[in-house]
């Protein structure tokens, strides 16, 4: 069974900068692609960015050039590093694994950004 574990939100002011983390258990995360969603209030919840299994990522325009993700298969995690944050950014992210057609998802964490 998948299970995905997020930690690092918390509140930043305006151009300043967190690292999401996202911990997987499972034996199939080193084939699965990872991902980071978000979900603003009012919104719909939007792809931020992901990484398959040989490392190609993609990035939603508003955040390419600030946000950075990456994964470590051996241990089994996933990062976003979030850089230049804006307050837009403001959403609670849910770190994802697909494989190879099904979603697991994580239990969010809150990102605010606010002066």
């Amino acid at each position: 069974q998948v299970q995905l574990v997020e930690s690092g939100g918390g509140s930043v002011q305006p151009g300043g900068s967190l690292r999401l983390s996202c911990a997987a258990s499972g034996s199939i995360f080193r084939l699965s692609t990872m991902g980071w969603y978000r979900q603003a209030p009012g919104k719909e919840r939007e792809l931020v960015a992901s990484v398959t299994w040989t490392s190609d990522t993609i990035y939603v325009d508003s955040v390419k050039g600030r946000f950075t993700i990456s994964r470590d298969n051996a241990n089994k995690k996933v990062y976003l590093q979030m850089s230049s944050l804006k307050p837009e950014d403001t959403a609670v992210y849910y770190c994802t694994l697909r494989w190879p057609t099904v979603n697991y998802w994580g239990q969010g964490t809150q990102v605010t950004v606010s002066s």
